[in-house]
C-alpha cells in the first residue's frame, strides 16, 4: 500500500511543478508583452534564421575541398 501511497504523492508533485513552470512562462509572456518585447521563444527562432542564413554559402562547390581519389 505504501508504494502505491508514494507513487501517487510524486505524481501529483510532478504535477503541480508542471503547473508553477506553466504559470511562471505565462508571467514572463505578459510582461514581455506589456514592455513591447519579442516573446522570448520568438526572439530566440528569429536568432536561429539569421545564423542559417550566414550558412547557405556552406557546402557549395567553392568552398568544399574534394579529394580526386577516395581511398577505402
Amino acid at each position: 500500500m505504501s508504494r502505491i501511497t508514494f507513487q501517487k504523492r510524486q505524481k501529483e508533485m510532478k504535477r503541480q511543478e508542471k503547473q508553477r513552470m506553466k504559470a511562471e512562462r505565462r508571467a514572463q509572456k505578459k510582461l514581455a508583452k506589456i514592455n513591447g518585447e519579442k516573446e522570448p521563444e520568438i526572439a530566440e527562432i528569429a536568432e536561429n534564421i539569421d545564423n542559417l542564413e550566414n550558412l547557405d554559402n556552406v557546402g557549395t562547390a567553392d568552398n568544399v575541398a574534394v579529394p580526386d581519389k577516395l581511398e577505402p
